[in-house]
């Protein structure tokens, strides 16, 4: 599975799923933001189909953004059936994602 790209008419859709879901977000002008994308990726091979990894362009959905109290990026959400579990702010290590998702296994 690869790192999807979600918006306001997918993310539901997205986060209600019976596995962990990180959604990331982030603007292509962020710098810290753009390292993480290729971190995100590692993640996601690492971790297979037993969690999902999105990305949310906070500057194309706004309200989502809004919605999900979300001051700074890059903003990294995990979501258990639906709801938050658990959130990291800037940029952060592959293992630290990973354990982050797994510990919502």
């Amino acid at each position: 599975m690869a790192v999807l790209h979600t918006n306001a008419a997918s993310f539901e859709k997205v986060i209600n799923q019976d596995k962990p879901v990180l959604v990331d977000f982030w603007a292509p002008w962020c710098g810290p933001c753009k390292m993480l994308g290729p971190v995100l990726e590692e993640a996601d091979k690492e971790l297979g189909d037993t969690a999902v990894i999105a990305k949310l362009n906070v500057d194309e959905e706004q309200e989502l953004a809004v919605k999900f109290g979300v001051s700074s990026i890059p903003t990294m959400v995990v979501f258990k059936n639906g709801k938050e579990a658990e959130r990291a702010v800037g940029f952060i290590a592959k293992d630290k994602i990973v354990s982050l998702l797994k510990s919502h296994m």
